[in-house]
């Protein structure tokens, strides 16, 4: 038993596949991805932003190529990144093919989609003879028709069975390297589809509140839904759908691993709301300092508190931590020790320097274990 049990999230055993070189289900660590909004065909553009999606903290990446064109441009662009990529594909199976010989790691389709069975076994064998997994990806937009005919509307149960169907249609190939999605944008529907499928297949699942939004409404969606899945124990790979930017589902995305202890990556900022006790500017130290510390891969947390009331309190758990005081002087905090007063002045320049030490120490430490 762990010290602090409250904490522990028994996570659900699933199956262990490959990304590329990335390991998905398992005791592997959760992944997090996301998806370009460039055009495939721009090839440029894209590994521009896939290398940006990778610099945020990305573990891998959907690409989608709703043509020829595009799924011709993946052999250039995988050359050109890190990342393994996910071919996005829809409907059309020659795109899937194309994808699986031009280096995707990953084909996410839904094998129900793609046609008679003579297709669905031209993909699965595309697929074997690249070593590219498969993402069966259900959404509640897009359920077949038998299926919505008889549930009547989009529910946990018709998502359930189309994700079941078309893993027996993978496996009745003797294909089973694959993850499985059952998205919705509502929240209550995906819980309850993810739920029950969690009960019914050992593949990995891949998470997500799909179409949740733009970025404040959508990263909300986005961390209840995902959250209360990942404090099952369900999920082994997730992606948060925003209307914005991808860097920010990225960020969004290791923040809510972050939240849950299940990733240690970056700084980890705690920080009061502010108010009038208040001994300097809360608000704007912790926007400098994520930003100056953004670059930081360690696990390291600081707690900003501007006064007293909890500021050696939660400076106690923390690597790092300042506590507001009286006169523009302040209580630095290292490993839960009180170490000297600081002035507002000099504070953040300190706080940096401490941090970047640390993150250098961590590194020297990692290469001396190796």
């Amino acid at each position: 038993m762990s010290i602090r049990p409250f904490r522990d999230i028994n996570r659900r055993k699933t199956k262990e596949i490959f990304v590329g070189n990335i390991k998905i289900g398992g005791d592997n660590p959760i992944t997090v991805q996301s998806m370009t909004n460039t055009l495939t065909t721009d090839i440029k553009s894209t590994i521009l932003q896939i290398n940006s999606i990778e610099e945020e903290g990305a573990d891998l990446v959907r690409v989608s190529c709703p043509d020829e064109a595009s799924s011709a441009a993946l052999k250039q662009i995988v050359k050109n990144v890190n990342l393994p990529i996910i071919a996005d594909i829809h409907f059309h199976y020659k795109r899937a093919i194309e994808a699986a010989e031009n280096g995707a790691s990953c084909l996410r389709i839904n094998p129900g989609n793609i046609g008679d069975k003579i297709k669905v076994k031209e993909v699965v064998k595309a697929a074997k003879n690249n070593n590219c997994s498969i993402r069966i990806g259900v959404n509640a937009g897009s359920l077949e028709k038998d299926i919505l005919e008889k549930y009547k509307e989009p529910c946990p149960e018709a998502l359930v069975e189309s994700a079941l169907r078309n893993i027996k249609i993978l496996e009745d190939l003797d294909f089973y390297n694959m993850k499985v999605s059952v998205k919705s944008s509502d929240v209550f529907l995906s819980l309850w589809a993810y739920r029950q499928l969690s009960k019914k297949t050992e593949y990995p699942l891949h998470l997500g509140i799909t179409e949740a939004g733009s970025f404040i409404p959508g990263s909300i969606k986005s961390s209840i839904g995902l959250g209360n899945l990942l404090l099952d124990g369900i999920g082994d790979t997730i992606r948060v759908s925003l209307s914005d930017d991808p860097i920010k589902e990225v960020r969004i995305g290791n923040e809510i691993l972050k939240s849950l202890n299940l990733k240690k990556r970056g700084i980890k900022i705690i920080a009061c709301p502010s108010c009038a006790r208040q001994g300097f500017d809360v608000i704007q130290t912790v926007k400098i300092l994520e930003d100056k510390l953004s670059h930081i891969k360690s696990s390291i947390t600081l707690s900003i508190i501007g006064c007293v009331v909890n500021g050696p309190g939660e400076a106690a758990l923390t690597d790092f931590g300042i506590t507001g005081g009286g006169n523009k002087n302040h209580m630095l905090y290292i490993n839960g020790n009180q170490i000297n007063k600081i002035s507002t002045n000099e504070m953040i320049k300190k706080i940096i320097s401490l941090i970047e030490k640390k993150e250098l120490e961590i590194k020297n430490k990692s290469k001396n274990n190796l």
